[in-house]
């Protein structure tokens, strides 16, 4: 009879014991990370470890250099402001042109309305950013900050569906639609390339295949129906995108002839295809690097 207690059959237990435990970790989710809100003014969700990641230095620019979009500027600052004071606000999809400072424009806001609520001994509006492929963990996010005594922008950056992507289901239940609905600390925002986040031939093909083409069509459109502020980016005239090289190269310094400045950026931008405040930007990057200066 063999030993039970030898050497070889203790190990293969254990090796056995260890798989175990692995195929249980897997099965079980982890629990979420109490996040330290105090930490920083922005946040990465990590979705596989469900924990808010800090974000120590946000990348945006200042508000002053978004050139070009008065209009939007003007009402996502007021929308977050009273969003952050407490007040009503609605959910916001920025959405159009490609590069004409959509993801900007929140973080600039966000910095914005920080500055007038220090100014006036508030605390500070938090940033979350969540990643498109992590929508659905969306309900988990809120949760976690849903009785926070702070104040949430969830944002998501270049938010769209594809065909027999369901995910954005979950999204509008979340928003609006679900029987708990966005807790009242929380306000989402958007950008997208897509005015109803999903493509035109996905909806035409909802409606061309459905019993029902109308029905259909509403189920796909109705998600951007949730945020109720919409602001438009469309792509920028000449004169736009010379005040948006402008203003970059007089914030940095960066000392030039006008004619010189107006010829190389304009070709600059020919050479890409089109004229927006990204295509401004990469120009003043290059330019800088040719004069030798630092941003």
């Amino acid at each position: 009879m063999a030993d039970p207690t030898s050497p070889s059959d203790i190990a293969l237990l254990a090796e056995r014991l260890d798989a175990l435990v692995a195929l249980l970790a897997r099965a079980v989710p982890p629990l979420p990370v109490a996040p330290d809100f105090d930490a920083a003014d922005a946040f990465v969700w990590s979705a596989k470890d469900l924990a808010l990641v800090p974000v120590a230095r946000v990348n945006r620019v200042e508000m002053t250099l978004l050139q070009g979009i008065d209009l939007a500027r003007d009402q996502l600052v007021g929308n977050t402001e009273r969003f952050a004071r407490g007040l009503p606000a609605n959910n916001a999809l920025l959405w159009g042109a490609r590069g004409m400072g959509k993801s900007s424009l929140v973080k600039a806001a966000h910095a914005t309305v920080n500055r007038t609520l220090a100014a006036d001994g508030r605390p500070p509006l938090k940033l979350i950013e969540i990643h498109r492929e992590d929508i659905e963990s969306l309900p988990t996010l809120l949760g976690l900050i849903g009785g926070a005594a702070r104040r949430f922008v969830v944002f998501c950056d270049d938010l769209s569906f594809d065909a027999g992507d369901t995910a954005y289901k979950s999204l509008k239940a979340v928003l609006e639609g679900g029987i708990e609905g966005r807790p009242d600390n929380v306000v989402f925002y958007a950008t997208s390339n897509r005015r109803h986040l999903m493509p035109r031939d996905m909806i035409d093909n909802e409606r061309s295949t459905a019993i029902n083409p109308s029905e259909a069509t509403e189920e796909k459109v109705s998600l951007s129906d949730r945020f109720g502020l919409w602001l438009g980016f469309h792509k920028c005239g000449q004169d736009d995108y010379l005040a948006m090289v402008r203003g970059y190269a007089a914030h940095f310094g960066l000392v030039v002839d006008d004619a010189e400045l107006v010829r190389d950026s304009l070709e600059w931008a020919t050479t890409r295809g089109a004229r927006s405040g990204r295509t401004a930007w990469q120009y003043v990057q290059d330019l800088a690097g040719r004069l030798g200066r630092t941003l």
